[in-house]
């Protein structure tokens, strides 16, 4: 029996418990905090129970384990067992804030050096984050920045879910005024097209909306750009299936998130579907649902 493993990792406080949840909803048998030396013969036990899906959350809190772990899936993949990980980020300022919310310490509070607490809880965050980065290089990325516990629940059922492609379209529209998506592979700049925002009539609506989606359609910037980005990840996702990636994340950006980057990544999603898996995300269009 071919088991279906999935590693959730990531800094503290980017929502691994929220995505553990959202895998046990799904259907996976969770454990959390499981230490690396400990997965293989965890894995065994549950294909002698007949328990196909497993999630089991690993971070900072067993570091001496840690590098045990990537030469352990590698070798669990050689075996069959069909491994992958997610990999949840955020942004410092918004760890930070979560952190003072919930007022718990950071795990690696007391490895780094004394002073405020504000700096020392930045410098941990930093650790952390090193101490991850070859398991962050090796995973799907979810920047949980912006996002409720709702859409990162929702994000993570979509990603487990996709199936059927060796490489899953991942297509993302967000606000430039709300930052960057931190999970982006490639990022367009959308800025330079016409605004919808600034006709009466289509300002309330959404690049979802039929009227903003027609006016979009009629311009030749967007037809040329939206062309061109296309021609572009034609020529290159073969390039990355070669390399054996499981996700592509193409984030395109306008000034609100609201007109011109959720036609765009609507309609690449449209273009694409038919030879590959799609997944689309909103960021700002999805936080007001």
């Amino acid at each position: 029996m071919k088991s279906d493993v999935i590693i959730v990792t990531g800094v503290s406080g980017s929502g691994k418990s929220v995505a553990l949840n959202a895998l046990e909803d799904a259907g996976y048998f969770c454990v959390d905090n499981l230490p690396p030396e400990l997965l293989r013969d965890f894995i065994r036990l549950e294909q002698e129970r007949f328990t196909q899906r497993v999630a089991v959350a690993v971070d900072i809190r067993t570091a001496t384990s840690l590098p045990h772990l990537l030469p352990l899936m590698e070798t669990l993949k050689g075996e069959g067992v069909d491994i992958r990980s997610i990999y949840l980020d955020a942004a410092t300022d918004a760890l930070v804030r979560r952190f003072s919310e919930t007022r718990r310490p950071h795990p690696l509070s007391a490895s780094t050096q004394p002073g405020d607490a504000a700096r020392a809880l930045v410098e941990a965050i930093d650790l952390e984050r090193q101490l991850l980065s070859e398991l962050r290089e090796i995973s799907t990325v979810i920047d949980t920045s912006l996002l409720r516990p709702a859409q990162l629940r929702t994000w993570v059922r979509d990603l487990v879910g996709a199936t059927g492609s060796s490489l899953t379209l991942v297509f993302q529209s967000f606000a430039f005024k709300h930052g960057v998506p931190l999970d982006a592979d490639f990022v367009f700049d959308l800025r330079v097209l016409p605004n919808p925002f600034y006709i009466k009539e289509l300002r309330p609506h959404s690049g979802r909306d039929t009227p903003v989606a027609q006016y979009l359609a009629a311009q030749p910037e967007v037809v040329e750009m939206l062309g061109q980005i296309e021609t572009y990840l034609a020529r290159w996702i073969p390039s990355f299936e070669s390399d054996l990636r499981s996700y592509l994340t193409v984030a395109l950006g306008c000034t609100g998130g609201q007109h011109r980057s959720p036609y765009a990544a609507e309609e690449l999603a449209r273009r694409f579907a038919p030879q590959h898996a799609t997944l689309l995300r909103h960021r700002e269009l999805d936080s007001r649902e």
